[in-house]
């Protein structure tokens, strides 16, 4: 089954914290801290490899979570960085971050690495904070948090030529004859159900990729039928080879007409597409009546400055000359389309000062750094809660909250920590 959309959820690891240790050798006389710091957490990875061509798997496990961090160990012993997590995605997966739809990357090639989750930083370990007047801290660091995300992926087909069409154009046909791919082809009333890709060899070396797209319709990009679903494998298509009926199909049919149908749908899809280079092959010329309608449709499509041939993919008729032009001009096109994130362009600012606000539970502390600053520290411990009070007087938090007319017993809270004040 062709799954080209998932949603998944990624978390990383914990940083292990930090501890308090003491050396505790013979004859070593107040032998002060030896508090390991803490392993970091596991991260997740999202890796792009060949061996997959579709997001299927995604559809039976879609969360992936690293392991947290081993905590610090006695004499100076590091703990046990967690391993990161790798999830493999096909090549051509675009990453977007779900609540913002913000385009994160395009893992275009094999191998291409993208950090989904960073693991949280290891805490430190009570011997970092040994100074000259401080001998012996009685605190350490816990570990960060690891990263919580919700990602979408989109897998957008990595092909040099893009066959489109109506249904029962002889897309699957086409792509059959020129190349080992077996969608299935038949004499249907409908489309081929997901897109096919298709390797034409010309020799050692030299290949042309094929993406047979899922028959369009009136209105495919507003969303009728099934062809929409797949518009976006088209976009990294260098060229388009616009496949029409000859013969007019089941129905008789309008045959220029059919060619701008697709034209329309695909310029109100992307209005890139509308320049993006095209060939045009009219398809089964054998069967009845066909081959005399073909001279005056070519010469019309010509007109537009359209390269035009006649074929038959089921019968194998005037193949060679399509392939031979499209080897040709594929080589003299630019590389295919690559989606690159835009850096979001911030602003510079001043040295940020705490926001302090007051409301319905309490006062509340907003200032970035003091929240990772007091995050960090074990509170539990009298040398930590010394020093969560030197960040208040660097921050003037208190000085400030004493204008604001704080009263005892009131409750302030600065990230995850709360506390009640007393002056």
């Amino acid at each position: 089954m062709f799954i080209d959309r998932a949603s998944i959820s990624v978390r990383s690891g914990k940083g292990g914290d930090g501890v308090v240790m003491w050396r505790r050798e013979k004859y070593v006389p107040a032998g002060g801290p030896a508090g390991g710091d803490g392993g970091r957490g596991g991260s997740v990875w999202l890796v792009a490899t060949d061996d997959l061509n579709t997001l299927l798997d995604f559809r039976y496990q879609h969360k992936f979570v690293a392991a947290d961090g081993e905590r610090g160990r006695p004499k100076n012993q590091h703990g046990k960085a967690a391993e990161d997590v790798e999830v493999r995605v096909p090549v051509g997966t675009v990453i977007y971050d779900s609540p913002s739809e913000e385009l994160l990357a395009d893992l275009h090639q094999a191998g291409m690495r993208y950090l989904a989750a960073q693991g949280g930083r290891g805490g430190r370990g009570n011997s970092h904070f040994a100074t000259p007047t401080r001998k012996a801290p009685d605190f350490a660091e816990p570990g960060t948090p690891g990263e919580h995300r919700e990602l979408k992926l989109e897998l957008k087909l990595l092909a040099d030529v893009g066959l489109v069409g109506l249904p029962n154009a002889g897309k699957s046909s086409l792509i059959t004859a020129v190349s080992a791919a077996r969608p299935k082809v038949a004499d249907y009333p409908f489309t081929t159900l997901e897109p096919h890709l298709g390797v034409v060899r010309f020799g050692p070396g030299e290949t042309l990729v094929l993406a047979d797209i899922p028959g369009l319709v009136e209105g495919a990009s507003a969303g009728t039928g099934l062809g929409h679903e797949f518009l976006r494998h088209v976009e990294r298509c260098r060229l388009l080879v616009h496949v029409l009926d000859l013969s007019g199909g089941l129905e008789e049919r309008d045959v220029l007409n059919d060619y701008d149908v697709i034209e329309t749908e695909l310029r109100r899809y992307s209005p890139e597409l509308a320049d993006r280079p095209r060939v045009v092959a009219l398809n089964k010329v054998d069967l009845p009546g066909a081959l005399a309608a073909a001279p005056a449709l070519k010469a019309d499509i010509e007109k537009r400055g359209i390269p035009c041939f006649v074929i038959s993919a089921a019968a194998h008729e005037g193949l060679d000359d399509l392939l031979r032009h499209l080897r040709q001009r594929v080589a003299e096109l630019p590389p295919p389309v690559v989606f690159r994130p835009v850096p979001a362009e911030r602003p510079l600012v001043a040295e940020e000062e705490a926001r302090i606000e007051k409301g319905p539970d309490g006062w509340t502390v907003t200032h970035s750094r003091l929240e990772r600053q007091v995050a960090h520290l074990n509170l539990e411990s009298a040398g930590a809660v010394v020093k969560f009070h030197q960040l208040l007087d660097q921050h003037r938090i208190v000085e400030r909250l004493r204008e604001m007319g704080v009263q005892d017993g009131d409750t302030v809270t600065i990230g995850d920590f709360a506390f009640d004040f007393i002056d």
